[in-house]
């Protein structure tokens, strides 16, 4: 049976993100973070050689940006509150970053018509 429910390419592009950022700050795993980029690579080259009426545009390009910059942010964010650094909110600040960072994968998704997230 074909799956119903597969990763959009915003999802897959967010997922590329942080599998990136591991790789570089996981130097221990580096091999598995490279083998899933792969494939995370894979399919997103799938979806965009398959998808009829592409709109990648500069929005595109900035969504794809600001979607990385943000999940840096909240990488960043959640080291310091693991390292018992609790200066400002960072729960807050961590919730701000993820609807900046929906708001990015949303955007993204206009390339396909995929499902987004509200």
């Amino acid at each position: 049976m074909a799956r119903k429910y597969l990763p959009t390419l915003g999802e897959l592009i967010d997922r590329l993100t942080i599998v990136q950022l591991k790789e570089v700050k996981i130097p221990q795993h580096k091999k598995e973070y490279q083998k899933e980029i792969e494939e995370i690579v894979h399919d997103i080259t799938e979806i965009l050689t398959t998808t009829k009426q592409l709109k990648i545009d500069g929005d595109f390009i900035r969504a794809v940006i600001v979607l990385a910059q943000m999940n840096t942010h909240i990488w960043v964010n959640e080291d310091n509150a693991r390292s018992g650094d609790d200066s400002g909110n960072q729960l807050m600040l961590t919730h701000g970053l993820n609807g900046i960072r929906n708001t990015a994968k949303n955007k993204i998704q206009e390339v396909d018509g995929g499902r987004k997230d509200y």
